[in-house]
C-alpha cells in the first residue's frame, strides 16, 4: 500500500483521489476551501454540465489546446464512463441539446454528493481547510536508463507549518478561473518551483467587451439561430451557428465563449470584428422579398414602423439607428438600393471587439503547467518522480458543452490509477 496525497478538491483531484483509493492506497485528499467542488456548483449556471454524449472524436475535435495529449486520458476513460460512474453513484442523468449531459434533477450539488459518497465508500480521507503552502522533494538518481527525472516527491509542507509525507502527490489544484472558489493558481506554483514548463496563462471561456455604444441599449436581448463571424483584418478567425446575449459591456452566451476559446490569445492585441448575421436562414435576395413582403403588407407605413415582425422589440430601434433609410420614410419611397443596404446590415450586423473580459468570469484557463513536462500515458510528472497533474492545472482546454469536465474527469482517472 502506497500513500498518496491529492492536492485539490475540484472534479479531477476528486476522481484521483478516489481511483488511487480504489486500487488500495491510503489516500489523503487536501482542500483549502470549507467544502468540496466549490466549483462545481456554479458550472453549468448551477445545473453541471457533467460531460457530453457526443461520440469520442467529436468530444476529441472540441478541446482546443493539445487534444493530441489526451489520447491515453480519454480513451483510457470516456464519456460513457462518465455517465455510467454517476448512475452508479446514485446521480441520475440525462442528455440535452448539444449531447450535454446534466443530472437530471438541474443540481450540480447532487453530483458533488454523488462524488462524496463515492470517496467515503473507498475511504479517502478529505481534509477541508487545509492549504498546502509547498511540495516536498528530494533529488533522484535514476535507477532504470529510461527515467530522466532528476528529483522525487516525499511529500508536502501545510501553510500552518505541518510536513505531511507520501510516496506520491497529485496536483489537481485547477486554474486561475473563478478565483473565489479557490483557484489561485497555487499548482502553477509548484511546477515552477520543481523546473516544469509552464504556458502563460490568460482567460478563457469569456464573454467580449465591444466599442460600439448602442451595444448596451441592447442589454439582455438574447438571440437564438443566429450566426457570427470574427475576422482579423480580412482574415476570418471563427464562425458559428447558435446562442447569444447582449450585456452592458458587450456579447455572451455560448457561440461568444466558445469563440473566446478558439480564438489565440494574441489575436485580441489587434482590433478584431464580430459580425452577426441574424437571419442565417436567408440568403439576401431571400431576405430581400421578405423585406418587400413587409412593406407591401405597411404600404402608407414609415420604414420605423414596419419591422415589428423581422426583429425582437429591443433590436428594432438599433436597426433602425443603423440603417441607412431614414425612420421617416415612408416604405413605398424606399429605393432597391436603400432596400440592398438594409439587407446588408442585417446579414453582417458589425461590431468591434476590443477585448476579453478578466479571470473573474472566465469560465476556464487557457494555458498553466505545459504537456511537455508530463507523461501523458500516467499524468505524471517527466522531472519529478511520483508527482502528477491533472484536471484545469494543465495546459488543456475545450469549448463549452460538458468538455471541459470529460478532459477533469479522464486525466484525474489517469492520475489515479497511475499512483
Amino acid at each position: 500500500m502506497s500513500k498518496v496525497l491529492v492536492i485539490g478538491g475540484g472534479p479531477a483531484g476528486m476522481f484521483a483521489a478516489y481511483f488511487a483509493a480504489s486500487n488500495g492506497n491510503e489516500v489523503i485528499l487536501l482542500e483549502k476551501n470549507e467544502k468540496l467542488g466549490k466549483k462545481l456548483y456554479i458550472t453549468g449556471k448551477g445545473r453541471c454540465n457533467v460531460t457530453n454524449a457526443s461520440d469520442m472524436d467529436v468530444v476529441f475535435s472540441n478541446v482546443v489546446t493539445n487534444s493530441k495529449f489526451l489520447y491515453s486520458a480519454f480513451n483510457s476513460y470516456d464519456n460513457k464512463m462518465v455517465y455510467d460512474f454517476f448512475e452508479d453513484h446514485k446521480v441520475p442523468l440525462k442528455v440535452e441539446r448539444g449531447n450535454r449531459v446534466f443530472p437530471v434533477s438541474d443540481h450540480s450539488s447532487d453530483v458533488i454528493s454523488g462524488l462524496q459518497r463515492a470517496l467515503k465508500e473507498v475511504n479517502v480521507d478529505v481534509r477541508l481547510h487545509t492549504e498546502v503552502k509547498e511540495l516536498l522533494y528530494e533529488g533522484y538518481i535514476p535507477t532504470e536508463k529510461k527515467e530522466k527525472f532528476d528529483k522525487k516527491i516525499t511529500g508536502v509542507k501545510l501553510t500552518n507549518g505541518q510536513e505531511i509525507k507520501a510516496d506520491r502527490v497529485v496536483v489537481a489544484t485547477g486554474g486561475f478561473s473563478y478565483q473565489t472558489t479557490g483557484s489561485t493558481g497555487d499548482g502553477y506554483r509548484f511546477a515552477k518551483d520543481l523546473g516544469h514548463k509552464f504556458v502563460e496563462v490568460s482567460p478563457g471561456l469569456v464573454p467580449f467587451e465591444i466599442k460600439e455604444e448602442w451595444v448596451k441599449e441592447l442589454q439582455g436581448l438574447s438571440l437564438k439561430n443566429v450566426s457570427i463571424e470574427v475576422h482579423s483584418a480580412k482574415k476570418k478567425l471563427y464562425d458559428d451557428f447558435g446562442e447569444m446575449l447582449f450585456t452592458h459591456f458587450g456579447v455572451s452566451g455560448p457561440m461568444i465563449l466558445s469563440a473566446s476559446a478558439r480564438i489565440r490569445p494574441k489575436e485580441f492585441e489587434k482590433e478584431l470584428k464580430l459580425y452577426i448575421d441574424l437571419k442565417p436562414a436567408l440568403d439576401e435576395n431571400a431576405l430581400d422579398k421578405r423585406i418587400l413582403r413587409e412593406f407591401e403588407a405597411g404600404i402608407n407605413k414609415q420604414f420605423k414602423n414596419v419591422l415589428g415582425k423581422l426583429f425582437p422589440t429591443k433590436l428594432i430601434p438599433v436597426m433602425i439607428k443603423l440603417s441607412p433609410i431614414p425612420a421617416d420614410k415612408k416604405v413605398n419611397d424606399v429605393s432597391k438600393e436603400e432596400r440592398k443596404e438594409f439587407v446588408k446590415l442585417i446579414k453582417n450586423l458589425p461590431m468591434t471587439i476590443i477585448g476579453k473580459r478578466s479571470f473573474k468570469e472566465a469560465i476556464i484557463t487557457k494555458g498553466g503547467v505545459s504537456v511537455k513536462s508530463v507523461n501523458p500515458s500516467t499524468m505524471e510528472s517527466k522531472i519529478c518522480k511520483d508527482l502528477f497533474f491533472c484536471g484545469e492545472v494543465l495546459d488543456l482546454d475545450a469549448v463549452t458543452g460538458g468538455y471541459n469536465l470529460q478532459i477533469a474527469w479522464s486525466t484525474g482517472y489517469l492520475a489515479g490509477i497511475s499512483c
